[in-house]
C-alpha cells in the first residue's frame, strides 16, 4: 500500500509519456495526434547527424556535466575534510548549514541573484574588481566566461548537499587509526593524507561512478535560465536544444529523436557506472 502512490507517479509520468518515443519516427502534426502523423523512418536522426551545431551541441553537454562531476567531488570532499578538523561543534554545525542552504533554492531565483551581481555596470562583482583596476567582465554574455560560472554557481548551490555524505563517511573511520597515526608522529596533514583520505576512497570512488550517469546532464534549469543567444556557442547543451526545437520551434519529430539519443547514450553510461560501482566499491542496487 505504500508503494502504490509512488508507483502511480512513476507509471503516470514516466512510463506512460513513453509513448511519445513514437514521434522520434514521425513528421508529427499536432493535429493528427499521435497516431495519426506520417511515418518517416529514420529521417529525424539523419538530420540530426548532417545538423551542422550538433557535434558543438554535444561537446558543450559533455565538457560542462564533467567539470561539474569533477568539480562537485573536489569542493565537497575539501569542505568536509576542513569541518572535520574544527574543534568547536557549534561553528561546526553553522557552518554546515549556512552552505547547505542553498541546495533549497530553485534556479529561478538563483538566476536572478547571479544575473544582478555578476552584471558588468552594477554587479557587485564587477565593481570589486574595478578597485584592481580590471575592466567590467560580462560573466553571462562571454562565451569564455559562461562555462565557467555555470560549474562556480552549480557547485556552490550543491557542495554543502555532498559534504553531508562526505561528513558522513569520516564517521566511520576508526579513531584508533588517527591515534596509531599520531604516535608514529604523523601531524594533522600526514593523518589526512594517510588515514583520512583513504578511509573516505570507497565512498568517492562510489559517488564519481554514480555520476558517469550524468555525463550528459549539464543542468537544463540553471543554463536555461541565465543562457542568451550571444553565447549559444559555448552553452547550448542539448536539452535547451531540445527545448528550442520542440517547444519554440515545433519540429517535434526532431526534438523527441534528439531526446530519445541522449536517453540511449545516458542509459548505456548509466549501466557502466552501476557495473563499476558495484566492482570497484560492492555498491549494488540489487
Amino acid at each position: 500500500m505504500m508503494l502504490l502512490p509512488g508507483l502511480a507517479l512513476v507509471i503516470i509520468f514516466s512510463y506512460i509519456p513513453m509513448a511519445g518515443i513514437m514521434m522520434a519516427f514521425q513528421k508529427y502534426v499536432p493535429n493528427k495526434g499521435l497516431f495519426g502523423s506520417p511515418f518517416i523512418g529514420l529521417k529525424n536522426f539523419r538530420l540530426l547527424i548532417d545538423y551542422p551545431d550538433i557535434g558543438r551541441i554535444f561537446f558543450n553537454t559533455v565538457y560542462i556535466a564533467m567539470m561539474k562531476i569533477l568539480a562537485g567531488l573536489i569542493v565537497p570532499i575539501t569542505i568536509a575534510i576542513l569541518l572535520n578538523e574544527l574543534r568547536k561543534e557549534w561553528v561546526k554545525r553553522t557552518f554546515q548549514t549556512l552552505v547547505y542552504l542553498p541546495h533549497f533554492l530553485s534556479w529561478v531565483l538563483l538566476g536572478g541573484i547571479l544575473v544582478d551581481v555578476l552584471s558588468p555596470s552594477s554587479g557587485v562583482v564587477n565593481q570589486v574588481l574595478s578597485l584592481f583596476g580590471i575592466k567590467p567582465i560580462f560573466f553571462l554574455g562571454d562565451n569564455a566566461w559562461f562555462p565557467y560560472v555555470m560549474v562556480t554557481s552549480d557547485v556552490w548551490k550543491e557542495f554543502g548537499f555532498g559534504t553531508i555524505v562526505y561528513l558522513a563517511a569520516l564517521t566511520s573511520i576508526n579513531p584508533s587509526l588517527y591515534e596509531a597515526a599520531e604516535i608514529d608522529g604523523a601531524g594533522r596533514f600526514k593523518q589526512t593524507l594517510h588515514v583520512t583520505l583513504p578511509g573516505m576512497l570507497p565512498i568517492i570512488i562510489l559517488m564519481f561512478t554514480l555520476n558517469i550517469g550524468n555525463v550528459l546532464n549539464a543542468g537544463f534549469e540553471q543554463i536555461f535560465n541565465l543562457y542568451s543567444p550571444p553565447v549559444y556557442e559555448s552553452a547550448d547543451i542539448i536539452d535547451t536544444f531540445v527545448y528550442r526545437m520542440g517547444i519554440q520551434q515545433a519540429q517535434f519529430g526532431f526534438a523527441t529523436a534528439v531526446g530519445l539519443l541522449k536517453s540511449i547514450v545516458s542509459f548505456i553510461f548509466i549501466t557502466i557506472s552501476y557495473f563499476l560501482a558495484y566492482r570497484l566499491a560492492n555498491y549494488r542496487i540489487f
